[in-house]
């Protein structure tokens, strides 16, 4: 699949505030952006792996540890590397913020306008 050297890609949740609000940023910041809703598209370990290394954060830093689900199904235990990577494909709705990335640059947007680190 060939790709636009200014393609954005912009993994979200559309129920939240903010990933709504980093969205309209992100279509200023490129005209190709690629939305992936991630309660809708399933991301493999693979995938996540690699959004992990361009964010060059652990599995864990990316988890709203305030939701109840968190509190229910992950604290309190210990999980390693490639459980937390399984974490993250059964329960992509904990994830706490936007993630944007663009060329070999990524951003978890906790802002709205995190994004525009990106240019």
């Amino acid at each position: 699949m060939k790709m636009h050297p200014n393609e954005l890609f912009f993994y979200y949740t559309p129920e939240h505030s903010i990933d709504k609000k980093a969205r309209a940023y992100a279509r200023s910041v490129s005209r190709y952006v690629n939305e992936i809703n991630i309660e809708k598209e399933k991301i493999t370990t693979t995938g996540w792996r690699t959004i992990l290394d361009k964010l060059d954060l652990r599995a864990k830093d990316l988890l709203n540890r305030a939701h109840p689900d968190y509190q229910t199904h992950i604290a309190g235990k210990t999980w390693d590397d490639e459980s937390w990577l399984q974490i993250l494909v059964r329960y992509p709705h904990l994830i706490k913020a936007p993630i944007a990335i663009k060329r070999e640059k990524a951003v978890l947007c906790l802002k709205p306008n995190d994004i525009l680190k990106l240019n």
